[in-house]
């Protein structure tokens, strides 16, 4: 594969054997772990949880992230397609409330082949990062139920200083909307999302003002009943960090965002405790499940 299936475009030689690329991956799944996932939105989790499928690997490579041995400490287990699809009928047999594929885009061709032709009992999730091609993700249609992109960033500043991706916005804004042209506005049942676009954005320290353009960019763009909205509060400092990424966010940076994402009529979805900031809520990534 010359791999041109994200924004990077790095046109990387990524085949079974040879890893490549931004992502640093072969062509094949590598996965760190497969699991009932119970950290997920409430609308995700369902009873047992969201049967969490984490690949290694990523094309943004945040100075922040919290999942930093798998996205690019390269931890992982290579799988086959065929072994993929067996880890999803095992988590439907558990009793996930969905199919949550975390950070699979650089998988896709093995992923289309695992989840096959028929539909799934639960939706397919795909969550992702929101640095997305539109003709990529146009190979999911029908295919995948729920969309939940991360919108880390409307402004170029810091999406270059965290993730090297100045254009991070350019692509990701045409992603969510194709996204929604896919879905339709959500469905709920019960309680648990069936289909649609679950919008999340993570409030970084000192950069409120990038929060507020992308809630004015969300609530500019979708009417109420749209699309779902997640405001998280969980940035957790990494080793090594500096500046304001050695700290968390404050509580008055919170309720700042909080009332600015209220006062643009946003009221569909979720924000979190300012407590959901605990190193405890990310998985071990010790491969189990795989």
């Amino acid at each position: 594969m010359i791999c041109t299936l994200c924004p990077r475009n790095c046109g990387a030689v990524r085949t079974d054997s040879c890893s490549g690329g931004v992502c640093g991956m072969p062509a094949g799944p590598v996965l760190a772990r497969a699991m009932l996932h119970q950290w997920e939105e409430p609308c995700l989790v369902g009873e047992h949880g969201a049967g969490a499928v984490f690949f290694s690997g990523c094309n943004l490579r945040c100075t922040y992230c919290q999942n930093k041995s798998i996205s690019q400490g390269g931890t992982g287990k290579p799988v086959s397609a065929a072994r993929l699809r067996g880890i999803f009928q095992e988590l439907v047999a558990h009793g996930a409330a969905c199919l949550d594929l975390v950070t699979p885009t650089h998988f896709i061709p093995a992923v289309l082949e695992a989840l096959g032709e028929k539909s799934w009992p639960v939706p397919v999730v795909w969550n992702c990062g929101g640095y997305e091609n539109v003709f990529t993700l146009q190979q999911l249609e029908h295919k995948v139920q729920v969309y939940l992109p991360d919108l880390k960033y409307a402004l170029p500043g810091p999406a270059g200083k965290y993730s090297a991706a100045p254009d991070y916005f350019d692509y990701a804004a045409p992603a969510i909307l194709e996204m929604f042209r896919q879905t339709g506005p959500y469905h709920m049942e019960n309680g648990l999302l069936k289909s649609g676009v679950l919008i999340r954005h993570l409030l970084l320290p000192g950069e409120l003002e990038n929060t507020r353009h992308v809630i004015d960019w969300v609530s500019g763009t979708f009417r109420p009943g749209d699309v779902l909205f997640s405001l998280m509060s969980q940035y957790t400092p990494q080793p090594g960090a500096a500046g304001n990424l050695a700290r968390h966010v404050t509580r008055a940076e919170y309720r700042a965002a909080v009332q600015y994402m209220e006062n643009c009529g946003i009221m569909d979805g979720y924000t979190q405790e300012r407590t959901s900031a605990r190193e405890e809520y990310t998985p071990d990534f010790d491969l189990s499940g795989t």
